[in-house]
């Protein structure tokens, strides 16, 4: 086996060629793609918001029904290599995007580190952070008292 099979897949290995459970190993628990962005449709700037998709668990910053959560979210995205490329909403801390950079994952990434709590620990997460469910929210410009200052 040569050395670069000896590191870790993510650091080699492109996110086409990635097994389902590779792929899926690279999400880090952050929640921050379950949160409602508004877009400016004039612009085309995102703003981000503490509004968490209905299905978003707040306490674990995981999806209450991951293997459904297509039929359930009409917008809910299935994050392929090739949107992770062309998504501009998504996080700058989110592993699917920075492998698809070429950047490494940050220190407190469960894969580096060994502890999916410490993203948490961290601040890096949604945990504690999210202020409504989209469930409660009937027209757009009810999100607007939700809008962040920058991405969270």
């Amino acid at each position: 086996m040569n050395d670069a099979k000896k590191a870790p897949f993510w650091t080699w290995k492109p996110l086409e060629t990635m097994s389902p459970e590779e792929w899926e190993s690279l999400c880090d628990g952050c929640g921050k793609c379950c949160l409602a962005k508004l877009e400016d449709e004039d612009t085309g700037d995102i703003y981000w918001t503490s509004v968490g998709c209905r299905l978003f668990d707040a306490k674990t910053c995981r999806c209450s029904d991951y293997a459904n959560r297509l039929a359930r979210v009409p917008d809910c995205v299935d994050l392929t290599p090739e949107k992770v490329r062309t998504l501009p909403w998504l996080p700058s801390t989110c592993a699917y995007r920075l492998i698809a950079e070429g950047k490494p994952l940050p220190s407190w990434h469960h894969l580096v580190c060994g502890d999916t709590d410490r993203i948490h620990r961290q601040g890096e997460s949604m945990r504690g952070r999210v202020k409504a469910s989209e469930t409660e929210l009937d027209q757009p410009e009810d999100y607007f008292p939700y809008v962040l200052d920058e991405e969270p």
